[in-house]
């Protein structure tokens, strides 16, 4: 069993950064480990719609196009983390943000229903 808890989310104006982070604990990876983790979001009204990913094994990460350039995902092996650098923010990007892992790289990346691990969420709101 895998715990995801994440941190970081706020309030902050059109332009502004944030950085997420989260943190797992449980049943954690190691950094030779072929598991996945990755961010996905749900705005007000919206289904839950993925942000990023990253291969634990290797670091090979993925992005939504909607986030690429603005947007950096990233981790800390020995803190077993994954963050979500967040810049240039707009208010679209107001959503909940979620953290996700699977024990398995063999996976469609961008398909929420491919993980097994959820946090419980973090809100960021983008004001005009």
């Amino acid at each position: 069993q895998v715990q995801l808890v994440e941190s970081g989310g706020g309030s902050v104006q059109t332009g502004g950064s944030l950085r997420l982070s989260c943190a797992a604990s449980g049943r954690t990876f190691s950094s030779h480990s072929s598991h996945v983790m990755a961010w996905f979001r749900q705005g007000p009204g919206r289904d839950r719609e993925f942000v990023a990913g990253i291969i634990w094994s290797g670091g090979r990460t993925y992005y939504a196009d909607f986030v690429k350039g603005r947007f950096t995902i990233s981790k800390n092996n020995a803190k077993n983390t994954v963050y979500l650098q967040m810049n240039n923010l707009k208010p679209e990007d107001t959503a909940v943000y979620y953290c996700s892992a699977k024990a398995s790289a063999w996976i469609d990346i961008r398909d929420r229903h491919a993980f097994d691990y959820w946090g419980q969420g973090t809100q960021v709101t983008v004001s005009e």
